[in-house]
């Protein structure tokens, strides 16, 4: 598994340039791309061809304001986190920044599944990627 540790991002809407009319991606989006890229470099940086199942689980972090009884709950695997980013933006963020690192392009990708987890440890997006 690939570790991206610190806080989850989502891909952002592309913005517009009002006087060129053109799209550009946030510098926000940017730095976390860059941040994945340089993960799975260090920590994997194998080339994948053909076709490709990805997985994915995201760990927030318990929020310090929850409840004894909440955290209690989390603990026992019966609330799991419904926050923002939704599973579709990271999904693309993710994928959009291997692009050229670890694959030709992520239309390669035929199978992915997104869970999100709670965590009392350091907030983190694992991701784990293999030929099928």
């Amino acid at each position: 598994m690939i570790v991206v540790e610190g806080k989850i991002k989502g891909k952002a809407r592309p913005r517009f340039n009002t006087k060129t009319g053109r799209a550009f991606t946030t510098k926000d989006t940017m730095t976390y791309e860059n941040l994945v890229k340089r993960c799975y470099q260090e920590q994997c940086g194998k080339w994948l061809n053909g076709a490709i199942r990805a997985r994915i689980e995201v760990y927030y972090k318990i929020p310090k304001s929850y409840a004894k009884k909440r955290v209690q709950a989390i603990r026992e695997g019966l609330e799991r986190p419904t926050k923002t980013p939704d599973v579709d933006n990271i999904e693309k963020i993710i994928f959009d920044s291997l692009n050229g690192i670890a694959y030709e392009d992520d239309k390669q990708i035929v199978d992915t599944s997104v869970r999100k987890f709670w965590t009392e440890d350091q907030e983190r997006i694992e991701f784990e990627l293999e030929e099928v």
